[in-house]
């Protein structure tokens, strides 16, 4: 028996070998999927904007779905659809009346509600629908900088071929009306026009959200005119930000390394306002700006009536420039060296319009009130900060606290004149996994 064994293994090596010597010959080489390979290849900066090809193994709902060979699950471009319900309990709220069911939801939070909804089980419908049959996926980024949410969920587009066309599926569910236009975390900077054209043909059809007989969230002007505020906010740093080294995006996947490399000098930052964190002990409170779950970029504030004058407090969830001196010092309870900015000015700060109080219930948009006194400008830019002296002292380190929240949708405030997204930088060559 061994010596059979041994006479087949021979037998296979040696046909190995000739294909691979034939197909060396051709000029040919023999790509396998590893899955290893895939991911390693994924959170590289030169892989561009197509991560590649990846075999479809799920639809979980209307902005959702999983694929094989990622290690995580994904966040799909401008897209947020309504809920699906997953508990008896869900359905049992719902039973009482679609009226009561949406107002029980927004007695419960002064922000948007984000709750199960006909609307979500119509989107993940449309989904199923729309990938059926499709047996793999492509996936693209929108920035070759922009790899993971604060989630750790890759940020995607998904493509695919269908009756010999090239889908988007991203662009396609707006226009079907599953999804609004979502821009609360920026614009997309390659479809944005896309995005646009298929959210007004949806809305002029009265497709899906913008169906007044459905039963979905009633709220999404109010909705838009924020996530598009947001939007505008994020596009015009952008745009102001080209070709500036020391203004940084800090959801960039580099964002730490271009600070540690600025350290010492004046640098503009770009995030989202997280905790506050106040010291119990006098020390100085820390305005966290948040990148990933387990990773963040601090604010320091000293004065505590520059703290109130920058106004930070009120913008949490929201968008901020803030302008400093990188700093770092040496975290005496856990030993890791960690930059920073000290705030010694309000101005330092510049925080978007931020979003007042929702109402008990969705209500429509009311224009301002004859003589109404136009909010306050905001603070201008100050002039370029001088060295530091000496490095601040360590902060408190207060136990890191939840994700950053949503703030409240907007009522008050004109939507401004739409900001055309910048440009994504040019993508190094786009590299491909096995597939």
């Amino acid at each position: 028996m061994p010596v059979k064994m041994a006479m087949k293994a021979s037998m296979k090596s040696a046909l190995l070998l000739a294909l691979a010597l034939t197909l060396a010959a051709c000029g040919q080489t023999v790509q396998r999927f590893d899955r290893t390979n895939v991911l390693a290849g994924l959170d590289e900066p030169d892989i561009g904007l197509i991560l590649g090809s990846f075999p479809l193994t799920k639809v979980i709902d209307g902005d959702t779905i999983r694929v094989d060979g990622l290690d995580a699950s994904m966040r799909l471009y401008g897209l947020d659809t309504e809920e699906t319900f997953k508990r008896k309990s869900e359905w049992q709220d719902f039973d009482k009346g679609w009226e009561r069911y949406l107002a029980d939801a927004q007695a419960k939070t002064k922000h948007p509600v984000k709750i199960p909804t006909p609307m979500g089980e119509e989107a993940k419908k449309y989904a199923l629908k729309f990938f059926k049959g499709v047996r793999s996926v492509q996936l693209e980024r929108d920035h070759p900088k922009e790899i993971r949410d604060f989630y750790n969920r890759y940020l995607t587009y998904v493509f695919i071929e269908k009756d010999g066309k090239r889908l988007n599926y991203n662009v396609e569910c707006v226009r079907a009306g599953m999804s609004p236009y979502f821009t609360k975390y920026g614009f997309s900077r390659r479809f944005h026009k896309e995005f646009v054209q298929a959210q007004d043909e949806a809305r002029a059809a009265k497709r899906g959200i913008w169906d007044p007989s459905k039963q979905h969230y009633t709220d999404y002007d109010r909705r838009l005119e924020w996530w598009d505020r947001r939007g505008e906010y994020i596009a015009a740093y952008e745009r102001e930000a080209l070709g500036k080294k020391n203004w940084i995006t800090l959801t960039h996947w580099d964002a730490m390394a271009r600070l540690q490399g600025l350290l010492g000098r004046e640098v503009v930052v770009l995030g989202a306002v997280g905790d506050i964190r106040v010291s119990t002990t006098g020390g100085p409170t820390k305005a966290v700006l948040s990148r990933r779950r387990t990773s963040s970029f601090p604010l320091i504030f000293f004065d505590k009536q520059v703290l109130e004058d920058s106004r930070i407090e009120s913008a949490k969830g929201e968008y901020v420039r803030a302008r400093g001196i990188v700093a770092s010092y040496k975290n005496k309870y856990t030993g890791k060296t960690e930059l920073q900015i000290m705030v010694t000015m309000p101005a330092q700060v510049e925080i978007e319009v931020v979003s007042p109080a929702a109402p008990p219930a969705p209500v429509p948009m009311t224009p301002p009130l004859p003589g109404t006194a136009p909010p306050p400008a905001l603070p201008a830019a100050p002039p370029p900060l001088g060295p530091m002296d000496t490095a601040p002292p360590p902060s408190d380190p207060a136990a890191a606290g939840p994700p950053p929240t949503d703030p409240t949708a907007p009522t008050g405030p004109a939507p401004r004149e739409p900001i055309v997204p910048a440009p994504a930088p040019p993508a190094a060559p786009a590299r491909s996994p096995a597939p």
